[in-house]
């Protein structure tokens, strides 16, 4: 994604913005409707945060709204590239393999296979000027590890949409981020319009979503949307040289803004993996969990998600740029603290926790 010439005028902005939001809110009012209907409904079960029957499967009007508001940017700039049309495809084709598996199950393999199909374009296109690690590995192994990074964050992403808001919040709050990196300059400019387009979709998600949420994002959403996030953060950084776009700094920028979904997700696997149990089994392990099931609200664990990534973000803006060492034990802290808030022993009152 290149950032040459890349000028968008407020009023266009607003209307990615807009036009996101509004798809999003409408889009998935209508299809909260039809899956009624249609009866496609996560049921509770022993591992599920829900109570009632709610209908699944809202990822298909936040990728929409995501892809009319990604394109309608990018048309009113500088025309639509072809990277950006490939990896939307790719977005596209992710989301339905996930809806086909919701409806019918297809195992994880073929999951897997359609994500590695899915980075392969986005890796072919950056394989010239580098990927995550580029002022940092040789440019074979930079791939290789933003390969690996770029699936296990579209694995995470999926992993961590287990309570009301969450996703929406996640989604919010980091496009959000990228957005202010691209408008000071850390980052990569042409990364602001896609950015506001998924901030924009995440929130009009939420207004259908936050607790008591009247339907999830499902599978089919939050593949995708991991996706689309890695691929923002993969083309926000700097170039093969650490020059351009906040330099080399711009690495840290990256890994901050999403660091608490990181740092909860990868903690949990490390933890399931000593303890040898099945990775692949549904469980409710993760730190925000922990929280929900200890009786604190999911609306109350979104706020002190929302706190902590704000944190993050001014981090991410204000301080990577100039002293990233400073930045990185900043974030540190910043998660740690989260993760060490939800870890604690709750004991709320059941029916205060429901009633958020």
């Amino acid at each position: 994604m290149s950032g040459d010439a890349v000028t968008i005028e407020p009023v266009r902005l607003m209307l990615v913005a807009v036009m996101g939001f509004l798809a999003s809110t409408l889009g998935t009012y209508c299809l909260m409707r039809f899956l009624a209907i249609r009866e496609i409904l996560d049921r509770p079960n022993e591992r599920s945060s829900h109570d009632v029957p709610t209908p699944r499967g809202g990822g298909i009007a936040v990728l929409g709204a995501v892809i009319l508001a990604w394109l309608t940017g990018l048309g009113l700039s500088t025309g639509i590239e072809a990277s950006g049309l490939v990896i939307l495809l790719a977005a596209v084709m992710l989301g339905t393999v996930c809806f086909i598996d919701d409806l019918r199950g297809l195992g994880a393999l073929p999951r897997l296979i359609a994500q590695f199909a899915a980075i392969i374009p986005g890796l072919w296109f950056v394989s010239e000027t580098g990927g995550l690690f580029k002022p940092i590995f040789p440019i074979a192994l930079d791939i290789a590890a933003t390969g690996f990074l770029w699936l296990w964050f579209i694995n995470l992403f999926n992993f961590m949409d287990g309570i009301d808001g969450i996703s929406g919040v996640e989604i919010a709050t980091v496009g959000i981020g990228l957005a202010g990196l691209a408008a000071l300059g850390v980052a990569d400019p042409a990364v602001l319009s896609p950015a506001l387009a998924l901030t924009a979709a995440a929130l009009g998600f939420l207004v259908w979503n936050w607790r008591p949420a009247r339907i999830f994002m499902g599978d089919v959403g939050s593949i995708p949307m991991g996706y689309l996030i890695g691929w923002l953060l993969i083309s926000a950084g700097p170039d093969a040289d650490g020059s351009g776009n906040g330099g080399a700094n711009a690495q840290f920028a990256w890994l901050i803004l999403p660091s608490y979904y990181l740092a909860d997700a990868s903690i949990t696997l490390a933890r399931r993996l000593l303890k040898r149990e099945n990775i692949l089994r549904a469980h409710r392990q993760h730190f925000y969990q922990k929280a929900v099931i200890g009786g604190v609200g999911h609306a109350t664990v979104c706020i002190w998600i929302i706190t902590a990534n704000t944190g993050l973000l001014v981090t991410a803006w204000l301080v990577a740029p100039t002293r990233p060492t400073v930045a990185l034990g900043m974030a540190a802290l910043i998660v740690a603290t989260l993760l060490a808030w939800m870890a604690k022993p709750w004991r709320a009152p059941r029916h205060q926790a429901e009633a958020e």
